[in-house]
């Protein structure tokens, strides 16, 4: 077996990261861009030791699950990877996923629930982060780079973002290019504009734009265009300025100006509402929000009654307001001091008189409340793709007199964790996948752990 032979292979299912895998003399093959059940010849690019790489020469056979992609770039865009697989086989793959990616990291074989599909599988998206470029010939772009490369696409349309989105964006290059604002060249790190980020609340009623600049003050031009836009668009909010002169690929940097309106948006759900600043965190999939906060809502209400809850990585106190009329009392902890700040505000507008709200580290704050030995009966943790780490679980399994859950947009450091939570005494009752991300191979996660009796 040698680089670049080729071979027919069967998709047999994707797998975590939304690979397709197949198997050559019984060897794993991992094949992007492919459907289970296609028949497919492919270009072998990569041999190690327990698995190959290949690409896809071309489809044979293709799957009774491949659909016609809704969007003209999705063989070479890298956001949507999904979008020629039927929704229904989606699901189907991403509860699979779920199962196996628990099983082969936890070392026991837990239940998941059917997954819960989102309410919106087109312009769900409520959060857009464009990076910008310049041609030689002065035309500014910006969208998504090209799948496994730093190249960017120009995206004129985009079906997964609600379409005011696309009309905003390519009024803001146009006029860009007419104030003679540069783009940011990422090698020579010169010109201004790094990144355009859209937030709007579902209701499309509130909306604030974020450039982010190569700067550190504000150039009139920015302001001028603030102007435009608002007088074109009058949803919009408010326009932000967020400096970054950073040499990495951080989006955002630490400090963020007003030059326009407001710095936040109002999101309504259900009868709560949220305050939701320039660099807090909130669900990109609102519609499918509202499902989420319930199903936690409902876990624990179905088990325990007046707890004391622990809502960790809290954000702008998404469930801990939620939760609130279910709770005696609700601690909320959240690093991010804009985030902290929202959810004073938040606590204010939905007239919550039970909830706390701490800004900090979430290990040092853990290792704070223990050391005062306060303890809830749940905790609530949404931590980010990354996990927890070791120092937090151990403290937070202190924490905790009755109930765990874990909320986690990644199934492979929530099955890390898991297996620790379960090697101390936790142990996972319910596993509920939701589909906070259509077209795509990520999945949102709840998990109940209940507490061993000792």
């Amino acid at each position: 077996m040698l680089i670049n032979e080729e071979y027919t292979v069967k998709i047999e299912k994707l797998i975590n990261e939304g690979k397709g895998l197949a198997r050559i003399n019984n060897i794993p093959v991992f094949v992007d861009n492919v459907c289970p059940e296609d028949i497919v010849r492919i270009c072998i690019k990569k041999i190690n030791k327990n698995y190959l790489v290949a690409d896809v020469v071309e489809i044979i056979e293709p799957s009774k699950f491949r659909i016609k992609p809704i969007c003209a770039l999705s063989n070479i865009c890298g956001s949507c990877n999904w979008q020629h697989i039927d929704y229904k086989e989606q699901l189907r793959q991403k509860e699979n996923i779920v199962k196996e990616t628990l099983k082969n990291i936890t070392g026991i074989d837990i239940e998941v629930n059917q997954i819960i599909p989102s309410p919106k599988i087109s312009e769900y998206r409520c959060k857009v982060q464009y990076p910008v470029s310049q041609k030689n010939s002065g035309r500014i772009i910006a969208g998504y780079y090209k799948k496994s490369s730093h190249e960017l696409i120009n995206i004129k349309y985009c079906p997964m973002q609600n379409p005011l989105i696309n009309e905003m964006m390519e009024f803001i290059k146009e006029k860009a290019q007419e104030l003679n604002i540069t783009a940011y060249n990422e090698r020579k790190h010169i010109g201004e504009l790094r990144h355009i980020i859209f937030r709007l609340s579902s209701d499309l009623k509130n909306i604030i734009i974020i450039f982010t600049v190569n700067k550190d003050k504000i150039d009139t031009k920015f302001k001028t265009i603030a102007d435009i836009l608002a007088k074109r668009f009058p949803m919009i909010k408010g326009v932000c300025i967020n400096f970054n002169q950073n040499k990495s690929n951080v989006i955002m940097g630490k400090k963020t100006q007003i030059i326009l309106g407001d710095d936040y948006y109002i999101e309504n759900i259900s009868d709560k509402k949220f305050r939701i600043s320039a660099n807090s965190f909130f669900q990109v999939n609102p519609y499918c929000g509202e499902l989420m906060f319930e199903t936690v809502k409902k876990l624990i209400k179905e088990n325990i009654t007046n707890p004391t809850i622990l809502d960790a990585y809290s954000g702008v106190s998404s469930f801990g307001i939620w939760l609130s009329d279910i709770a005696s009392s609700v601690v909320c902890i959240e690093e991010v001091e804009s985030a902290s700040i929202d959810a004073k505000y938040n606590v204010e507008l939905n007239n919550c008189k039970n909830i706390e709200i701490i800004n900090g580290d979430a290990a040092k704050s853990f290792e704070n409340l223990k050391k005062n030995n306060i303890k809830f009966d749940v905790s609530v943790i949404d931590p980010p793709r990354k996990g927890c780490d070791l120092k937090a679980l151990e403290n937070l399994i202190s924490l905790t007199n009755n109930y765990i859950v874990y909320v986690s947009c990644n199934v492979s450091t929530l099955a890390r964790d898991l297996k620790f939570l379960t090697e101390n005494k936790f142990s996972p009752t319910i596993v509920q996948p939701i589909d906070m991300f259509p077209n795509t191979y990520h999945t949102e996660v709840i998990t109940l752990l209940k507490k061993e009796a000792i």
